[in-house]
């Protein structure tokens, strides 16, 4: 039989032979690609792991939100920064070296700077 004309059970049982698992993966809420630059964000995706010679290949069929990365961050960096000066009225410095110490954390920095 030739590859062009295998029903889907053939090309199943084809692959079962060769030590080719497929599944799909069901109830995936949501796939997140980052890289450097850019965030590819599939909030409804269909799902499928290929298995063979012990590689998994992932296949995911949907259409993704594409975001930029760092601008975001930096933003929201800059108004977390100003928030923690009004509230404490300590200098830009302080609050950066105080979010660094606190791993980004704004309560713990907050609290950090009006100890005594």
């Amino acid at each position: 039989m030739m590859p062009g004309r295998m029903n889907s059970r053939q090309l199943a049982q084809m692959m079962k032979r060769f030590g080719i698992n497929v599944k799909n993966i069901d109830n995936v809420e949501k796939v997140l690609i980052q890289t450097d630059t850019k965030e590819y964000i599939f909030d409804t995706a269909e799902v499928t792991v290929m298995e063979a010679q012990g590689q998994k290949t992932f296949q995911i069929i949907g259409e993704p939100v594409v975001k930029n990365r760092g601008a975001e961050t930096q933003d929201t960096q800059k108004e977390d920064i100003k928030l923690i000066m009004e509230q404490t009225g300590k200098s830009e410095a302080e609050v950066r070296k105080a979010l660094k110490e606190t791993n980004g954390d704004l309560a713990e920095a907050i609290l950090k700077l009006t100890q005594p």
